[in-house]
């Protein structure tokens, strides 16, 4: 029994005859009562009585006309769905993503995409950088968002094995303890001699705050009375908040450092910035839902600084 010759039963039952029935699918009325009388023979029983009218479904007929119009709804539905799936706004992605990017433009970014593909199953894990990109590479995330402070470098180490869309500059402030809310704004770099500067552990596999920050430190001769290394960015702020240190870090689009009870001051001259970077596998985008995502986030594109 095939989908035809269901599709073709049920027509010729709703319009009461062959011919009626023919001229509704666009094709002659022989090739229509062959493969109404082959489905007959196919099943073993009658499934049309032929009278004067035209014909009408024995008990059997009518049985397999209910079973057909459940069937064929199935498939229709199955069809769509996979049309969905085709079309990237059904399916399911797994994006890793560091907290700093987390707390703020992660969330701006899902929930324009969760509005357009609802259908779109999102899981999130959020590990440090090194990881996020072992987690792409062994398969077991689609994508990962990471912040770099050489992205020229950073392409071109991964070329040819990763493909990257720029997500766009993140700025790079000073977080101090709630106590200094008298602060200026924009803070000199200058506060920063003399006094204790937490930085993130640095890794070769993706150089990036640690980096910047010295770089800057080094540019202005500004020297710190210790800097105390913490695993990651999300672990410097409670010893901030609890006045031990201060810091600079990345505040992407100048809203995520603000759910802390730190005060966030710009610094006087800019330290400069990071950049965020969405990573797949080369040929991810070829998935319509890894690829619909990844237009979006190419939207947010501005070109790569040298």
């Amino acid at each position: 029994m095939e989908l035809r010759q269901l599709r073709y039963f049920a027509a010729v039952v709703e319009a009461g005859s062959l011919t009626a029935a023919a001229v509704q699918l666009r094709m002659s009325q022989p090739p229509l009562s062959v493969a109404i009388a082959k489905l007959e023979a196919d099943v073993g029983v009658p499934l049309l009585v032929r009278t004067p009218r035209g014909v009408e479904p024995t008990s059997a007929g009518r049985y397999l006309l209910d079973a057909s119009s459940r069937i064929l709804s199935e498939v229709d539905e199955v069809t769509s769905a996979l049309g969905r799936f085709g079309a990237g706004v059904a399916g399911s992605l797994t994006f890793a993503a560091v907290p700093a990017l987390m707390w703020h433009r992660l969330p701006q970014l899902l929930k324009a995409h969760i509005a357009d593909a609802p259908e779109v199953e999102i899981r999130l894990v959020d590990p440090p950088p090194w990881t996020a990109i072992d987690m792409l590479q062994q398969r077991t995330v689609d994508l990962a968002a990471v912040m770099v402070a050489h992205p020229r470098r950073f392409v071109s180490r991964y070329r040819g094995t990763l493909d990257v869309v720029d997500w766009g500059s993140i700025p790079l402030v000073a977080a101090l303890p709630p106590t200094e809310v008298d602060a200026p704004d924009p803070l000199p770099l200058k506060a920063f001699d003399g006094r204790t500067l937490l930085l993130p552990r640095r890794t070769s596999a993706v150089p990036s705050l640690p980096e910047a920050v010295e770089d800057a430190l080094r540019r202005h001769g500004v020297v710190p009375s210790a800097i105390r290394t913490v695993e990651t960015i999300q672990t410097s702020l409670p010893l901030i908040e609890a006045g031990a240190a201060r810091a600079i870090l990345p505040d992407p689009d100048h809203a995520s450092l603000a759910r802390f009870d730190v005060v966030v001051r710009r610094i006087e001259p800019d330290p400069g910035t990071l950049r965020a970077l969405v990573l797949a596998r080369a040929g991810a985008a070829a998935d319509p839902v890894v690829g619909r995502l990844l237009e979006r986030i190419s939207g947010w594109a501005r070109p790569l600084p040298e």
